[in-house]
């Protein structure tokens, strides 16, 4: 695992260790386990991908907030690393959730890929 420092920075890392299918395969799983009906294409772009995500993390805490802290818990975005998130301003909060999300997410992918063969 590679540690990145935001989101895009994250995906290229991810691309390289070609995984990236199975990040919005996994992405999917839990939106769909968390019932939020939306679907993330793998022939998206890293950067298309951060931006459906952003978009859909955002409406969500806006809008649907019991399901934002469903999917939330159910992706297992560490509540200590939320808890460190002090920012006024939503727009940067919401880039760092949508970190969150990603790292949670290439985390599950790369430990399946490292130790499912165990």
């Amino acid at each position: 695992m590679h540690p990145a420092k935001n989101s895009l920075e994250l995906l290229k890392s991810i691309e390289v260790e070609n995984l990236y299918v199975r990040l919005i395969e996994q992405l999917n799983k839990d939106f769909q386990l968390a019932n939020v009906a939306v679907s993330f294409d793998t022939t998206n772009s890293p950067v298309q991908l951060k931006k459906q995500l952003f978009g859909v993390l955002l409406n969500l805490i806006t809008n649907q907030y019991d399901d934002y802290l469903n999917l939330l818990y159910r992706i297992d975005v560490p509540e200590s690393e939320l808890a460190k998130l002090m920012n006024d301003n939503l727009t940067a909060s919401m880039e760092e959730i949508t970190y969150l999300v990603l790292k949670r997410e290439y985390q599950k992918v790369w430990f399946k890929q490292n130790f499912d063969k165990i």
